[in-house]
């Protein structure tokens, strides 16, 4: 320690002495008054501070997203400025660029992150050409309430041409730009996407036409921190991709009691099949398969019907919108499906209690794929509606196109 001490105490008497003989000395300064100038400071040099002004200031608590991240000098230029952005225990550096003067720097992405942590370290330059050094610290505010998207569908799924984009949120959207601006889908080979809102909740994509077979679909949110409501901010900053497949588009003539399958634009076959009774009619319309079950459960109680049926093995189900319509293996009325309509709205096929791949229902579903089309033509219901489900294909490009939130 007496060595370190002294070793030091030289250096400094060193020092002193090319001070002395040049004259620096206190009283002798052209900085001004006090030991060795400028008040105390060597060389007379200001305070980093001085030179080096970063915003938001340093220590800064719960800074808000709109709020910018700034380096200036007042004179002179900046030589180097690092920034990291500590965020769920990751570092991530903050790229930006100096203004052409020097005298300023700015990040590319002008959006704060919440709930991080900012590291700022800057060299710069003087208008005497003297560097300085600044290190900085400031934390974001970090919100009570987050949103999320449910995105269907699933990462890398392969799909039916007829797929359609569909974001659920968690919470209630308020600024539907905000959000829409920060959800990009786009496909390759390009095709132009367009964005439709179904209420607060809802924000569903889609071309023009149904999507070319080998089609690569990809979803890119960027949502972490946008403000869908007052207070409520995103939470993801994902990628979700899908291939979509071959395409099969089946057409249901709820008069004829049949389905012609078309893959391809060629004719598989023609399947006899049972609609809505007249009381209970099919919807009408396109309907895109959301769901695949090799067995469920149907209770007429869960879909607004009385106790009129419960069957806990309907197998080969096929799910086509929200309100409970299904494609599905009917072993119950083995003689109704080419005959007559005997269901509450669903499409049902014959098929043999378990299932089996040899029947009707169990040889379309084997060869099928969610995603696909469903369309029903000559029932006595209305056309289903394009929230109900994927029903967006029942609206025209001019009304689908309207929906954005981003005129």
């Amino acid at each position: 320690m007496r060595h370190v001490q002294g070793r030091a105490w030289r250096a400094w008497a060193a020092l002193a002495a090319v001070v002395m003989g040049t004259g620096l000395l206190a009283g002798c300064s052209p900085d001004g008054p006090g030991p060795l100038g400028m008040g105390g400071a060597l060389g007379g040099r200001p305070a980093p501070e001085d030179v080096i002004r970063v915003t938001p200031e340093d220590g800064g608590k719960a800074v808000r997203p709109g709020d910018r991240l700034r380096v200036r000098v007042p004179g002179g230029r900046l030589e180097k400025v690092t920034v990291v952005k500590t965020q769920d225990a990751q570092d991530f550096p903050v790229r930006g660029h100096v203004s052409e003067d020097g005298l300023s720097w700015r990040p590319d992405d002008d959006r704060l992150a919440l709930a991080a942590e900012y590291t700022v370290d800057v060299v710069a330059l003087d208008a005497r050409g003297r560097r300085s050094a600044r290190h900085t610290t400031f934390t974001t505010y970090v919100p009570d309430q987050r949103f999320i998207a449910y995105v269907t569908p699933e990462n890398r799924a392969v799909v039916g041409t007829g797929m359609i984009v569909s974001l659920s949120f968690s919470q209630e959207i308020a600024d539907r730009a905000a959000v829409e601006r920060a959800v990009h889908v786009t496909a390759r080979p390009p095709v132009e996407i367009r964005p439709h809102w179904f209420g607060k909740g809802r924000l569903d994509f889609r071309p023009e036409h149904y999507w070319k077979p080998g089609t690569e679909v990809t979803v890119d949110l960027d949502l972490r921190d946008v403000e869908g409501a007052r207070g409520i901010y995103g939470l993801q900053d994902k990628t979700f991709s899908f291939t979509v497949g071959r395409s099969q588009v089946s057409l249901v003539d709820a008069a004829k009691h049949t389905m012609d399958v078309r893959r391809d634009g060629q004719l598989l076959a023609t399947v006899p099949i049972t609609a809505g009774a007249p009381k209970h009619p099919s919807y009408n319309g396109k309907m895109v398969v959301m769901d695949m079950l090799e067995v469920t459960r149907m209770n007429s109680r869960t879909v607004g019907f009385g106790g009129e049926y419960d069957i806990p093995d309907v197998p080969h189900a096929m799910k086509l919108t929200d309100s409970g319509t299904f494609l599905h293996g009917n072993y119950w009325n083995p003689d109704a499906p080419g005959r007559e309509n005997v269901s509450h709205g669903c499409v049902g096929l014959t098929d043999v209690k378990g299932g089996s791949s040899d029947t009707p229902a169990g040889w379309f579903f084997d060869r099928s794929l969610v995603g696909d089309v469903i369309e029903v033509v000559n029932s006595k219901d209305k056309t289903v509606a394009p929230d109900n489900g994927l029903g967006g294909w029942n609206m025209t490009w001019k009304d689908w196109r309207a929906g954005s939130a981003l005129k």
